[in-house]
């Protein structure tokens, strides 16, 4: 290597190795204990590379229609007997287990979404491995987490999660359902079905009961035969709004349970009385973070306008240093686009955004010339009706606006159908009180953002969702009280 490399700022290469690895060349469905065929199978990509990782089945109505019985045949059988304490042992056991094999699941997930092995292996494996600690301590205590209540599970959950998180979501889903004694038909995303499949796995080694969860792959129209099916008491989905809005005309009449996580355009507004280089950091991680495939990503940026040349020009430079590249490179600050069709959305709003009259800026430099890519982007002049400022882009696109009052940022964050979350800066604690209680938003993060933990409830209002995730508001979504 020439001493001189090194000399533009630029980082040697540090790419995670994936020799200690272990993906099969195709994958069953887990339903009962067991490992399943299916009629057909598809194909799931590496976004970064665009090759093959692994085969994967699809389930069809007959295969959800296996598995909910199976679910149904746990519920009634062993997982129902079995006192809380015991299922807590179970999720620690999930729990321990997955720490053990953080390693693996991280570069899994790194290679199957295409986020930055950075993100998998500190924030999201960590953060699964969390959720069930949490859940499992709370598994017998529910009496003591709603006084005065008979808590009671509710039966049988299909669940839906996106594939921004996989295995995040899939932690967030199953833990509180199975610490409040139900059963679980989880349905990964078409495009990261392998930490999933990879958990199915891993309860094999846990020991879990036949059917206490079962896990099946496959497309769109495997995830709405199981949300319609009739043996099912709750789904619990996370994903678009417009998905979650079909999901809800589905439950109407029913007497199935749900919650929604959907969407959202988070405001992130900086005060001139914040800290300046440390809400650029926080501007960054709010918008970049997972190449902006986050529900409650920073997307809108307000900048008061004493201050809004001075937040520009820093996080220009900031942005400069972003590195985009190769998910397992422990230098790469934004991985791949998860899927051309996400990708080709991000391009349509792009453009859109050009067309409306917003300045567009990016750094210099070339993406990789295969996979899915895109530079790290901000609009400058956005107007209100921009689409750019009104649509979900789940992308690495910031719009930027300013304002001169508290009032006016509170009247253009909420000028949207999304309330999921938000972020505050600045270092009046008064004036935090009164931006967070003013912001219709389910999460305001102040002077930090995209911080998460187990006992802390997650949600929106509006387009944004129904129901909490996370905490005792996420336990009693799976509890009859």
């Amino acid at each position: 290597m020439n001493p001189h490399d090194f000399t533009s700022g630029d980082y040697a290469p540090a790419p995670e190795s994936s020799d200690h690895i272990s993906l099969k060349k195709s994958y069953d469905l887990f339903i009962g204990g067991k490992w399943v065929k299916a009629a057909s199978k598809f194909d799931t990509i590496n976004p970064a590379t665009g090759k093959v990782i692994a085969e994967v089945s699809s389930a069809g109505k007959k295969e959800v229609n296996q598995a909910v019985k199976a679910a149904r045949k746990a519920y009634d059988g062993e997982w129902s007997s079995i006192s809380g304490a015991e299922r807590g042992k179970y999720l620690f056991r999930i729990a321990r287990l997955l720490q053990e094999r953080a390693r693996e699941f991280a570069v899994i997930e790194s290679m199957d979404g295409g986020k930055p092995i950075r993100e998998s292996r500190d924030i999201d494996v960590p953060l699964a491995a969390a959720h069930f600690f949490y859940h499992a301590g709370w598994a017998d205590k529910l009496e003591y987490a709603f006084p005065g209540k008979k808590p009671k599970p509710l039966g049988v959950v299909g669940q839906v999660i996106p594939w921004n998180f996989p295995l995040l979501m899939a932690a967030w889903k199953i833990a509180p359902a199975l610490a409040c004694g139900n059963t679980v038909v989880l349905k990964p995303a078409e495009t990261t079905p392998l930490t999933a499949l990879k958990l199915a796995e891993l309860l094999e080694d846990a020991e879990l009961p036949a059917g206490v969860v079962n896990i099946i792959t496959g497309d769109g129209e495997t995830g709405q035969a199981l949300v319609e099916h009739s043996d099912i008491d709750k789904v619990a989905f996370t994903g678009s709004t417009a998905v979650g809005k079909s999901i809800r005309r589905t439950v109407a009449g029913t007497d199935k349970r749900y919650t929604l996580e959907l969407g959202g355009k988070a405001a992130n507004i900086i005060f001139e009385d914040a800290p300046i280089n440390e809400a650029v950091e926080g501007i960054i991680n709010g918008i970049f973070f997972n190449q902006g495939h986050v529900c409650c990503a920073g997307s809108r940026l307000f900048v008061q306008e004493s201050i809004a040349d001075k937040v520009i020009r820093k996080l220009k430079k900031r942005i400069g240093t972003l590195k985009v590249g190769d998910p397992l490179d422990k230098n790469t600050d934004i991985g791949a686009i998860n899927s051309a069709e996400q990708l080709a959305r991000i391009k349509a709003l792009v453009n859109a955004g050009e067309k409306e009259g917003a300045c567009i800026w990016q750094p210099e430099g070339r993406l990789p010339r295969k996979g899915n890519w895109f530079k790290p982007t901000l609009f400058t002049d956005c107007a209100q009706s921009h689409r750019i400022v009104q649509e979900e882009i789940f992308g690495p696109v910031l719009a930027i606006q300013t304002f001169r009052t508290p009032q006016e940022a509170i009247e253009k964050a909420n000028n949207t159908p999304y309330g999921l979350s938000g972020g505050v800066w600045t270092d009046k604690g008064s004036k935090i009180f009164k931006m967070t209680t003013s912001l219709n938003a389910g999460v305001v993060w102040a002077n930090t953002y995209n911080k998460f933990d187990p006992t802390s409830p997650f949600g929106g209002y509006k387009e944004s969702g129904i129901g909490r995730e996370g905490g005792l508001h996420g336990l009693s979504a799976y509890l009859n009280l």
